[in-house]
């Protein structure tokens, strides 16, 4: 149970936001509006509270000297520490090799300067399977790298290096193009079969204490998942050659990341995935990934409406996006809803970046997506798009759960390039509501922007390649108004 004070924190950022938003309309929020929502969120989110005591690593047996496999070691202090009632884990500089870590309540693993986590790549290290969840659905499955399940005050620090060692050999291969540049097309569709394995036993109600996928099986684990645990820290460390998602908490409150790098560029490799969180700060982060770089989850489809939580009161600052498929992706798996996500003072600098922002379900997934802001973005060189909404993302239409998508926002933005401005595809019978942009300067389009089955943007400054686009010509756009257009064309 969350401490009393942790409560009245929570509360008093739901008044404040409550109280902004009495002001004016969500999808008018000026600019002190956007401010006061966001310092609102950030300053409810309570650190870990953890013991100065410390464990070493070494005074259990650890060599740390790249050779030595110091699972064992890092076990036992794993355990003194937890009897003692919480305190740091300390590494020592070089190289400490290990199988997958577990933590416990009111416990920080330290990595410092010179120190390098590597971890073991031998898949059966990670079982028996543990409660995880995997793109969206709950199963037992393999453990994370580093985990922690139902604790409270977890943290990982310093400025040393946490290693996946997973690479075209080791996990990668398990996924698609990594399985076919050695011609092993068996793991890939084993892959795949687990895949739709699990997203079945979901659609049937299976209970997750069933749904077992351990030794044989090729879904892989996420790097660093806390799952259901109170008061969250990583900071400072660099990720890296991850298996899967990168950073992933999963139902948690009271989140933070701060200055942590994500570098790995494996299939799915997402950088930070908060899902079904509530209460999540990201800020002074890097972000070079093989996949999105930021991407907020809530469950997918029957698992996401059995566990109903969304993923709610993020802050995303002073970040700098590189590399990746998106700097900020909301979904896919978003069932249980994402709502109030403000984003500012990031900077998006890469022609291998997809787009800045993405916001992706569909009618068999649903979810209520609501108030998601940009403030002050700089981006260069943007591949596909500078905002895309997209309804009809993997099965596509044809579901009875309609996502809902209202109070979009970007002001005070700049690109140098991208081939679309906007790519928004809703549904005829939900189209996206409440669109806003404002002080928008966007120096080159490549291709016209596309809108299809959404309410008119509201537009306020907004200037691309030299000329201010007006309500006229966003009418006048290839799909506006329903007209017919090839959304799957242009939206993949």
């Amino acid at each position: 149970m969350m401490p009393s004070f942790t409560l009245a924190r929570r509360d008093l950022m739901a008044g404040a936001l409550a109280v902004v938003a009495s002001v004016r309309p969500a999808w008018a929020a000026a600019e002190d509006d956007f401010e006061a929502k966001a310092s609102a969120i950030a300053d409810a989110i309570q650190p870990p509270n953890i013991p100065r005591r410390r464990f070493p690593i070494a005074a259990f047996g650890a060599a740390s000297d790249g050779r030595t496999d110091d699972s064992a070691a890092i076990a036992r202090a794993i355990a003194a520490c937890a009897k003692a009632g919480g305190g740091r884990i300390m590494l020592p500089r070089g190289v400490t090799l290990t199988g997958p870590i577990r933590l416990r309540s009111r416990m920080e693993l330290h990595v410092p300067k010179g120190a390098r986590l590597k971890f073991i790549p031998e898949p059966d290290r990670h079982l028996p399977p543990v409660h995880t969840r995997w793109e969206g659905v709950e199963l037992m499955g393999y453990q994370p790298l580093i985990y922690a399940f139902e604790e409270e005050d977890i943290a990982l620090t310093g400025e040393g290096v946490i290693d996946g060692s997973a690479d075209d050999r080791t996990w990668w291969p398990w996924k698609g193009p990594w399985a076919d540049r050695y011609r092993d097309t068996q793991e890939q569709e084993r892959q795949a079969a687990d895949r739709a394995r699990l997203f079945a036993m979901a659609e049937r109600g299976v209970p997750v204490a069933e749904r077992i996928f351990g030794e044989g099986s090729r879904l892989r684990p996420s790097f660093f998942q806390p799952y259901r645990c109170n008061r969250i820290l990583m900071e400072g460390l660099t990720v890296e050659a991850a298996p899967f998602w990168q950073v992933h908490p999963v139902d948690c409150t009271d989140v933070t990341f701060r200055r942590v790098t994500c570098s790995s560029h494996g299939p799915n490799n997402d950088g930070i995935d908060p899902e079904s969180c509530n209460g999540v700060l990201i800020e002074h982060c890097l972000f070079d990934t093989g996949d999105d770089c930021i991407a907020i989850k809530a469950a997918r489809n029957a698992d996401g409406r059995r566990l109903n939580k969304p993923c709610e009161n993020i802050v995303i600052r002073h970040c700098l996006m590189k590399d990746g498929h998106a700097g900020v992706a909301i979904g896919s798996e978003l069932t249980g809803g994402v709502r109030n996500v403000f984003v500012h003072d990031c900077r998006m600098d890469s022609p291998n970046l997809t787009r800045v922002l993405i916001i992706k379900s569909n009618s068999y997934r649903g979810g209520l997506i609501e108030n998601i802001h940009l403030r002050h973005i700089q981006a260069e060189a943007v591949d596909k798009a500078f905002i895309q909404i997209w309804m009809l993302y993997e099965e596509g239409d044809g579901g009875g759960h309609i996502p809902q998508v209202a109070h979009v926002s970007a002001q005070d933005c700049m690109v140098g390039s991208t081939e679309r401005v906007l790519i928004v595809c809703g549904l005829p019978h939900a189209p996206i509501r409440d669109l806003r942009l404002a002080d928008v300067t966007v120096g080159r389009e490549m291709k016209p922007s596309v809108t299809v089955d959404v309410d008119p943007p509201i537009l306020d400054n907004v200037v691309v390649g030299g000329r201010r686009w007006t309500q006229d010509y966003l009418r006048s756009l290839p799909g506006a108004n329903s007209i017919s257009c090839d959304k799957w064309a242009v939206c993949r």
